[in-house]
């Protein structure tokens, strides 16, 4: 049975920054994509970042998050920097089968429980 674990959230300030974190369990991601999404209350749960044999992140958050993996873990994290109350929703992992990292909610099979982010201005 396939696990997504995540961790690392909390409450910080604006500016402040936070590093979440993955544990995929049941079977080895390394050669497929993993990523973030993320969803604040009342919105739709929207694309963060992902990386396969390619990277992507969302326009807005570029420049100020950074995802890596260590697939000798089988993890993935999230470096957040320069944090933003807008940034306030719950983070949730996300593994697919395919090796491309794609920015559809949908192309991903395997989701975590999520971790929440509260960041206060």
């Amino acid at each position: 049975q396939v696990q997504l674990v995540e961790s690392g959230g909390g409450l910080v300030q604006a500016g402040d920054s936070l590093r979440l974190s993955c544990e995929a369990a049941g079977r080895s991601f390394s050669q497929n994509a993993m990523g973030w999404f993320r969803q604040a209350p009342g919105k739709e749960r929207e694309f963060v970042a992902a990386r396969g044999i390619n990277t992507n992140y969302a326009d807005s958050v570029r420049d100020r998050f950074t995802i890596s993996r260590d697939n000798a873990k089988n993890m993935v994290y999230l470096q957040m920097n320069s944090l933003k109350p807008e940034d306030t929703a719950v983070y949730y992992c996300a593994a697919r089968s395919g090796m491309v990292a794609t920015t559809t909610r949908s192309s991903y099979e395997y989701w975590g429980q999520g971790t929440q982010v509260t960041v206060s201005s």
